[in-house]
């Protein structure tokens, strides 16, 4: 019961995450594009503060429940007698994963603190800049989270 609890809250953590750059990406940002800089940019920036909140708590689900997920396979499998070789969906899964979470330390840490600069001077083409590179990044991201997804179904 534990496990299947924490393997949900691990999908959730990810539904949160990876749900949540699709709907920015090509739904909340085409949008707010039509709103001049000074509307616009104070919009991303909010949105993506609530986001990026999410994204932090989220981070920490599946870092806690994946690492517990492992071990515990691993564990019971070396109980058992026999030696734990961790699949190799599980491999990339974790690795790409740990990879995202790098790009978004580096999205909330430092791209997103120059956005945030750049709204409270109201220096409208430095928050486009930042949003930008932030687009950028959550695109990589977006793409990673999406092929983790795909290799661990098509392998599982």
């Amino acid at each position: 019961m534990l496990y299947a609890t924490l393997k949900l809250l691990h999908l959730l953590a990810i539904v949160v995450w990876i749900g949540g750059m699709v709907f920015a990406h090509f739904f909340l940002r085409p949008a707010a594009m039509q709103l001049p800089p000074p509307q616009r940019i104070p919009l991303m920036h909010g949105a993506l503060q609530r986001f990026f909140s999410a994204v932090l708590v989220s981070i920490l689900v599946v870092l806690a429940s994946g690492m517990w997920m492992i071990g515990r396979v691993a564990k019971e499998t070396v109980q058992a007698g026999l030696s734990f070789n961790m699949p190799l969906d599980w491999i990339i899964m974790a690795s790409l994963g740990i990879v995202m979470m790098a790009i978004f330390g580096h999205i909330r840490f430092a791209l997103f603190k120059r956005l945030s600069r750049a709204v409270s001077a109201q220096d409208w083409p430095a928050g486009g800049a930042a949003l930008a590179s932030i687009r950028t990044w959550v695109s990589v991201n977006l793409v990673l989270g999406v092929l983790i997804i795909v290799v661990t179904m098509m392998m599982d």
